[in-house]
């Protein structure tokens, strides 16, 4: 299931120039102070700004501050006192990673609910057991916990609820129904996996073990993807794909046919296999009896020159014979009948599957012979000069 982008209402506060009598500016020292309730000194900078709700002024707070073990980052938040409007979000005060990041948090407790989180916008987060994932871009980033990040989705399925009920109850009821499960997470009656996926690497999940490891937090760098390098602004635009050159050893013709059977128009299919070696100095003939019906799935490669005979059948003549060797056919095939398949090629280019390989296949012998002349001129071997070919040629001019 999909949480949609509208969790926080209204559209982010562009701030105006700053009024001197509201700006109060934090304490002095380091600009980035790590983050602590104890800390007493370290206050948030007000801005006046311009609420884009109901266009009067409202107060944008910034706290510039430093998550333990990770880097630093920018809190805002927006509230203005004539509509009640209020926006919260962080951005990372860093540059673009080198690499992605993806923790994998596998909760089985209470505690890992309070677990400190830094999701910027650019993060996918996903919870597989529920089968639901927040998009990229869909939200603001945020500082908060496990339980926070659960909560915001939960508001973000509520908020348009009222509506759905009106006009798709069917959908409401379901997302009612996935609401109670994200509610019953916070239980962690169950354990289940948290999954939060940057592609920028600013992106954090606190290890409350640190500097030691956490068996229960999984973390991955990875390098980004052209589409994930456009996705950050990275890329002015996506790189032209080069267009794939043409594989004719692969490709497949297509024609239009008529059915033999109705007389339909259709669509054949073909594509021509053929042996590409030489002649060999010896041609062969393989012969296999067939006495069971997994002989018809062996692998067969007939070149365009050979005949090929089917042994303990008669020629057809009248229609009458055509019908019995066709019922004869029928029967080889069903495995029925016993046959012997015989594959003659003079320029010994084909080839029958071998399915003891590399032993000796009881039911198949391959021969070998000497063309003769006949065979010899129809392969066009006869007259054909492959020694001392340049004697004789008149210089060209």
């Amino acid at each position: 299931m999909l949480a949609e982008g509208a969790l926080e209402p209204g559209t982010p506060a562009a701030p105006a120039a700053p009024s001197p009598a509201r700006v109060r500016a934090p304490a002095s020292g380091n600009l980035f102070r790590p983050i602590s309730a104890e800390d007493e000194e370290q206050q948030p900078t007000e801005i006046e700004s311009l609420c884009m709700n109901c266009y009067r002024n409202g107060v944008t707070r910034l706290l510039l501050t430093k998550i333990p073990f990770f880097r630093e980052i920018i809190v805002s938040s927006f509230s203005c006192e004539h509509c009640g409007w209020n926006n919260t979000e962080i951005q990372s005060a860093g540059r673009i990673q080198d690499q992605g990041v993806r923790y994998t948090l596998t909760v089985r407790a209470q505690e890992d609910m309070n677990r400190e989180v830094v999701k910027t916008e650019s993060a996918t987060t996903r919870i597989p057991e529920l089968d639901f994932e927040i998009p990229a871009f869909s939200q603001k980033g945020a500082l908060t916990t496990v339980e926070g990040l659960i909560n915001r989705a939960i508001s973000g399925l509520e908020q348009d609820q009222p509506m759905r009920r009106a006009s798709e109850e069917t959908i409401a009821e379901r997302i009612d129904e996935f609401i109670v499960k994200l509610q019953e997470l916070k239980q962690v009656a169950s354990p289940f996996t948290l999954i939060i996926d940057d592609p920028s690497g600013n992106s954090f999940v606190e290890n409350p073990f640190a500097p030691q490891k956490d068996e229960a937090l999984v973390i991955t760098h990875y390098n980004r993807t052209s589409k994930q390098e456009e996705m950050l602004g990275l890329q002015a635009e996506a790189p032209e794909e080069k267009p794939e050159e043409d594989d004719l050893r692969n490709e497949v013709l297509q024609f239009n046919t008529n059915c033999p059977e109705c007389n339909a128009p259709a669509q054949t299919n073909m594509k021509l296999v053929k042996s590409g070696g030489a002649v060999e100095p010896l041609g062969t003939r393989i012969t296999l009896h067939i006495t069971d019906p997994s002989d018809m799935t062996r692998d067969l490669l007939k070149v365009t020159k050979n005949p090929f005979t089917l042994g303990d059948s008669s020629s057809p003549g009248q229609a009458e014979k055509l019908q019995e060797f066709s019922q004869k056919l029928d029967q080889i095939i069903e495995g029925s009948m016993k046959a012997h398949f015989i594959m003659d090629d003079p320029a010994g280019n084909s080839y029958l599957q071998n399915v003891y390989a590399p032993e000796d296949d009881p039911e198949m012998k391959v021969e070998c012979y000497t063309r003769t002349f006949d065979q010899n001129e129809e392969l066009g071997l006869n007259d054909m000069k492959t020694e001392g070919y340049e004697t004789g040629l008149a210089p060209q001019r």
